[in-house]
């Protein structure tokens, strides 16, 4: 919102940003192809994609995926974390500025 305010161009950018997290998701495949190709040290970096961590723990969920890599999960957990406390600061350091730019 911050950014949207500030560049209002930027809401052109959004739709482009989440269809690319749609690809380098692990939706049409399992997470762990990423290992038997690149192996485990790869996987953990994939695991940075917060929703790496989701998607492979509702697969867990409902049997699809035999295993959870829990490392993983943590990973996609604590970037999550991370970003929505890093969004929350970043949002209440420019709302100050909002009544002018508007």
């Amino acid at each position: 919102t911050s950014l949207n305010v500030k560049y209002r161009d930027f809401r052109f950018v959004i739709p482009f940003i989440v269809q690319f997290g749609l690809y380098i998701s692990p939706v049409g495949f399992k997470s762990s192809v990423i290992e038997d190709r690149l192996g485990s040290i790869a996987r953990l970096v994939y695991a940075l994609n917060p929703m790496v961590g989701v998607i492979d723990g509702f697969r867990w969920c409902i049997g699809a995926e035999a295993t959870l890599h829990v490392p993983a999960l943590a990973i996609s957990i604590a970037v999550s974390l991370t970003l929505l406390w890093y969004g929350v600061r970043f949002f209440r350091s420019t709302e100050k500025g909002f009544a002018d730019i508007v």
